[in-house]
């Protein structure tokens, strides 16, 4: 994607803040990023996130429950699926996280955006801007992404949750 656009390492290193050096190992699969790495990769490209990781084979706007998309982000547990459809300039994106048992979050986050979560199945404490807030089956959460945030599952079983977050970071 860098060629297509017709930059430099030293071009996307100096839009992105990441070394020449790190660019070029990642191009060549020598090392790993992290999404924020990635975040910004995608911003110095002027696309989504998602283009990194999605066949652009055609547009989809259903997703089948047999054609979700599992993934796990480096250094994290939780478990996602996609739901969303795949098209360009999407602003939000669907997920259903799955939470192991006594599972915390180990690092916060926080971005531009906004973040909601319904409990499906189970119980999380959010901790957000350091108040600490336990939801349980039925009940949801909706905050701006911006504030430090993290979760943990206060459950002894799963936790199933219906998460969206805008815009869309993977």
């Amino acid at each position: 994607m860098r060629k297509q656009k017709n930059m430099t390492l030293q071009d996307l290193s100096d839009v992105t803040g990441l070394s020449v050096g790190f660019i070029s190992q990642v191009e060549r699969g020598a090392s790993n990023l992290a999404i924020s790495s990635l975040k910004k990769i995608a911003d110095a490209f002027e696309v989504n996130i998602s283009e990194f990781f999605e066949d652009r084979n055609g547009y989809t706007y259903v997703t089948r429950k047999d054609e979700q998309q599992v993934f796990q982000v480096n250094g994290l547990d939780t478990l996602y699926a996609n739901l969303g459809g795949n098209f360009d300039k999407r602003v939000l994106a669907p997920y259903i996280l799955i939470l192991e048992p006594s599972q915390k979050k180990k690092d916060s986050f926080k971005f531009s955006g906004e973040e909601f979560y319904y409990v499906i199945k189970g119980a999380v404490k959010f901790t957000i801007d350091n108040k600490e807030y336990e939801i349980y089956e039925g009940d949801s959460i909706h905050f701006p992404s911006h504030l430090e945030h993290f979760g943990e599952n206060i459950s002894e079983e799963e936790t199933h949750l219906l998460g969206v977050i805008t815009p869309v970071v993977f």
